[in-house]
């Protein structure tokens, strides 16, 4: 076994390892760059619009761009690489340079030794990533955020203009409004509200209203005061009308607010502050992390694997299986991270889980690139096809 190993990576430093790792590091760039600008631009239009809807200011936009794409840095490394390292051995095979790589005793694990030093390189800047720069990131995009919504009211009350919010189920207006000294609190004049009760709508009118926060529940009420509210269509006979002193309705849920705020506040913490905790939140967002640079590893030789086909082969085939390979190795890293927050599995078998089923699934690619599932097969054809001669 020490011989096997000595005899591989004896070619780490020869002409065939540099080339490999020469058009791989060229292929990476390309396809980080392509990557990079298409989320880059997804991300700029998805902030510009958010920044309309929540009345972010424009000299904030740059930073909120600058933190998301620190937080999907991670994603379109390992990304770049895996199809850099698809590209780059399918290439070899298509200019029949790895068949001559063959001949002369280079297999796929030879292969996997010449990148070695550029996937560990690319691990370890994941791994800095991951666990310190992505985290800082979200908590710098956090603290923007909340003084965003802090300092607009949670955006949804804007004096003289229309706004939708209860996503959508409620249209409401003001022709004045002014906030005292407490953010919690603000107060309008000439009060209209627009929203649906099942099939018959609801028509809210009032002079005055104040918004404010249960400090209980954390639900955002708006307190209507000596206004009238109509049910029904206008001219139907089974309209109601109702003069109220005093009308509260709820505009913001406290329960939606304290899990988003959950959400984020775990994204930021410290990783150190995660192990301590030890808490469901912390362990999905640890198992999150951790995984990033793992999951490096064995895309890496996945690439490998993916990348080998034949001169005459279809050129986009093994990329197509290398993205439907990223994608569910991904999304089942999501599903295990959201089944640890709800506590449905334990956190060892959600961390360790997804990476195992991923490594069996490489073990029998390799197996069956090496033919042995094949042979395995025709021998147990065989023995039952000799047990019913006998029977």
């Amino acid at each position: 076994m020490q011989t096997k190993l000595l005899s591989i990576f004896k070619y780490q430093n020869s002409r065939i390892a540099r080339y490999i790792r020469r058009n791989l590091v060229t292929l990476f760039f390309a396809i980080f760059i392509i990557i990079g600008l298409v989320i880059l631009g997804n991300r700029v239009v998805l902030t510009v619009q958010e920044s309309f809807e929540r009345g972010i200011p424009v000299q904030e936009l740059i930073h909120l761009v600058s933190f998301n794409m620190i937080r999907d840095v991670t994603l379109i490394l390992t990304l770049s690489l895996f199809l850099a390292i698809i590209l780059s051995i399918s290439q070899l095979y298509k200019n029949s340079e790895a068949i001559v790589m063959n001949s002369l005793g280079l297999s796929d694990k030879h292969f996997i030794a010449f990148i070695q030093p550029i996937v560990l390189l690319t691990f370890v800047i994941i791994a800095f990533l991951s666990i310190y720069a992505v985290p800082w990131a979200k908590l710098q995009k956090n603290i923007i955020q909340e003084e965003i919504e802090n300092a607009s009211e949670f955006s949804f009350i804007t004096e003289g203009e229309f706004a939708e919010f209860k996503q959508g189920d409620i249209t409401f207006y003001a022709s004045e409004s002014k906030t005292l000294n407490n953010l919690e609190e603000q107060y309008m004049e000439e009060i209209f509200i627009y929203s649906l009760n099942g099939e018959k709508p609801i028509i809210i009118l009032a002079p005055e209203a104040q918004k404010y926060t249960d400090p209980k529940s954390n639900n955002i009420y708006l307190r209507l005061k000596n206004g009238v509210r109509y049910q029904g269509i206008p001219g139907d006979e089974n309209i109601n009308i109702l003069n109220f002193d005093s009308y509260d309705l709820e505009i913001y849920s406290g329960e939606l607010k304290k899990s988003i705020a959950i959400y984020t506040e775990y994204e930021g913490k410290n990783t150190l502050d995660l192990i301590k905790e030890r808490g469901r939140y912390a362990g999905a967002e640890l198992q999150w992390r951790l995984s990033q640079p793992i999951t490096v590893l064995i895309l890496s030789v996945f690439g490998i694997f993916l990348g080998k086909t034949s001169p005459r082969g279809g050129k986009g085939v093994n990329i197509l299986m290398g993205v439907i390979v990223f994608m569910f190795y991904y999304n089942g890293l999501l599903v295990a991270k959201h089944a640890i927050e709800l506590g449905q599995i334990n956190l060892i078998i959600g961390f360790l889980g997804v990476h195992i089923f991923m490594a069996i699934l490489l073990l029998l690619l390799f197996q069956f690139r090496q033919g042995k599932i094949a042979n395995y097969l025709y021998k147990i054809t065989l023995l039952n096809h000799k047990e019913k001669r006998h029977a």
